[in-house]
């Protein structure tokens, strides 16, 4: 099994798009015009990992009412804090932090549309499949 992506209906998926690729460093991959306006984006690898579109025939859910342990993105860095900061200064709002051991520094935030965001960064880094 290789994953391809995480899907999500939102209410304006070229706002999300163009804020994580401000953001995050996300690269735009395909974007269809038209009211769907689906997006899909790369993470630093070239991978797709998300998906983001409008489609009236689901609801759109309410991310910024949902706990973050029921769903988040985590994103590897070799800087939480100041990917945090840069991230507060962008509209995203911080949830919690920690750092459970030397080394390791663990962000949760919400981007300005509500979506929870994990930075990890790791004392030992999960493998990406990046050389």
């Amino acid at each position: 099994m290789v994953f391809e992506h995480f899907a999500l209906n939102v209410p304006d998926p070229v706002a999300v798009g163009d804020w994580y690729v401000a953001h995050l460093g996300a690269t735009i991959l395909r974007r269809e015009d038209g009211p769907k306006h689906t997006t899909f984006l790369a993470d630093a690898s070239g991978r797709v990992f998300l998906e983001v579109y409008r489609n009236g025939l689901a609801e759109i859910d309410a991310f910024a009412e949902r706990h973050p342990l029921t769903f988040h993105f985590a994103l590897q860095t070799q800087a939480a804090g100041k990917l945090r900061d840069a991230l507060l200064l962008a509209g995203a709002e911080l949830l919690e932090e920690m750092q459970p051991e030397p080394g390791t520094h663990l962000v949760m935030l919400r981007d300005p549309f509500g979506i929870p965001l994990q930075l990890c960064q790791r004392r030992r880094p999960y493998p990406t499949g990046m050389s």
